[in-house]
């Protein structure tokens, strides 16, 4: 189960290289910050995603990051 203050505190301070999309299951996403980080998009990027999980409703977060299996 993930933890929706955790992905933030992960956007937060490892942001600029992805650590977040990989802990919320977006593998692909991933390795697209860790390709571009460099750049330093990456970091400008996952200090919004930052916000938007910070402000995001729990509800919200679980139902799209928190896939419930089974009957």
């Amino acid at each position: 189960m993930k933890s929706k203050s955790i992905a933030a505190l992960l956007a937060f301070f490892l942001g600029g290289l992805g650590i977040h999309r990989f802990y919320l299951g977006q593998n692909v996403m991933g390795i697209l910050y860790l390709i571009f980080c460099w750049t330093f998009i990456p970091a400008f990027i996952a200090f919004f995603d930052f916000f938007i999980l910070i402000f995001m409703s729990e509800s919200r977060f679980n139902s799209k990051y928190n896939f419930k299996t089974g009957f």
